[in-house]
């Protein structure tokens, strides 16, 4: 697992700013709550990881998910998964939150994160159970929900590598920083 030291003000949590080709948006990073799933995160996002990624996955008004692709649909490898902190922070999958994208296995998210563009109970912890787990939400936009929103619009297609949901133009991230 990479190092990570992050020096901030009492009480100050981490904010990123994510560059897409669609705007600009400021996220909110709960490390108070969701220590581990924060620094996994940030490790991604000081190593440049994200830049040049897509957002592969694009739902109008449910959600919207990178991480994972870049704008020729390249996978790339990723550091171990780490555990869930959904039932352990009791954050809610609520509209404009992030969240941890995973496979069944609860505890197997590694890069891939998800956007909800509407308040999404069904993601939130109820059991210890694969299904009932939830997705650990991580962050809040606090700048910039209408780029979520825009890049949630735009029109999509299956593609030959990923079954469907594949915006036709690519929505690219740029570039993601720590800033502050």
């Amino acid at each position: 697992m990479w190092l990570l030291s992050i020096s901030l003000g009492a009480g100050e949590l981490p904010r990123v700013r994510m560059e897409t080709s669609m705007g600009t948006m400021e996220i909110e990073l709960y490390a108070d709550k969701t220590p581990r799933t924060v620094k996994n995160f940030l490790q991604y996002v000081n190593s440049k990881y994200y830049d040049g990624f897509i957002f592969h996955r694009v739902i109008s008004g449910w959600l919207i998910q990178s991480g994972g692709y870049d704008a020729e649909l390249n996978n790339f490898g990723t550091e171990p998964p780490i555990r869930n902190e959904s039932k352990k922070s009791g954050l809610k999958n609520l509209r404009g939150t992030l969240s941890m994208a995973r496979y069944w296995d609860p505890n197997s998210a590694d890069s891939q994160f998800f956007i909800n563009l509407k308040d999404n109970p069904e993601f939130d912890f109820k059991n210890r159970t694969p299904r009932g787990a939830g997705y650990c939400v991580f962050g809040k936009i606090i700048k910039g929900i209408e780029v979520a929103d825009a890049i949630g619009d735009v029109e999509t297609h299956a593609t030959a590598h990923l079954e469907k949901d594949v915006p036709v133009t690519p929505v690219l991230i740029n570039k993601v920083e720590l800033i502050n």
